[in-house]
């Protein structure tokens, strides 16, 4: 059965925030502190920060949503990358960023990522862009693998701070569209 996916409203923001509680700590290399995740949540997944992506015209969030509980929710960012190395690296332009894109544990292997990613894919498009990148940790092999099978490949490298520690992170790119 398909998941519902809808853009999320103002209503979402703190329900988003519990989520990314749970879903970001799953994307970071076992190396990574609990003290930098949690600063890394606290700094950035805040329900504050949900309502400031919310409110930002160049931001999208996408949700899977099961009867009012958030399963799923990703962002994408319709500017240009600011990181130079990501601007470097970038071959399709114009090009939005998928800037976050999580699914709770409990809805892995479910389906739910594969059309969460295919209604960020199409929001993109839909928005006028011709390509989608997305920066992921290079340890991260789970989730490399799904992009790669969501059609990105990669094209550069980046850095990320998380907390005290600098990570680094693969730059990967798809068409938006096809």
């Amino acid at each position: 059965m398909p998941h519902v996916i809808r853009k999320a409203t103002a209503d979402d923001a703190g329900k988003l925030a519990a989520l990314a509680a749970v879903t970001f700590p799953l994307a970071c290399p076992p190396s990574s502190s609990p003290a930098d995740i949690a600063a890394h949540v606290a700094g950035t997944l805040s329900e504050d920060n949900f309502r400031a992506y919310l409110a930002d015209p160049e931001s999208t969030i996408l949700v899977i949503d099961d009867g009012g509980e958030l399963r799923g929710y990703s962002l994408l960012v319709t500017r240009p990358a600011r990181d130079p190395d990501v601007a470097a690296a970038l071959t399709i332009l114009p090009s939005t960023e998928l800037s976050k894109c999580y699914v709770h544990p409990d809805h892995h292997g479910l389906g739910a990522a594969a059309e969460l990613m295919h209604a960020s894919i199409a929001e993109a498009a839909g928005a006028g862009a011709q390509g989608l990148w997305l920066g992921v940790n290079n340890q991260n092999v789970r989730a490399i693998r799904f992009y790669e099978k969501s059609g990105f490949r990669k094209v550069g490298t980046k850095t990320f701070q998380l907390g005290s520690t600098l990570e680094h992170d693969f730059v990967l790119e798809r068409p938006a569209t096809g």
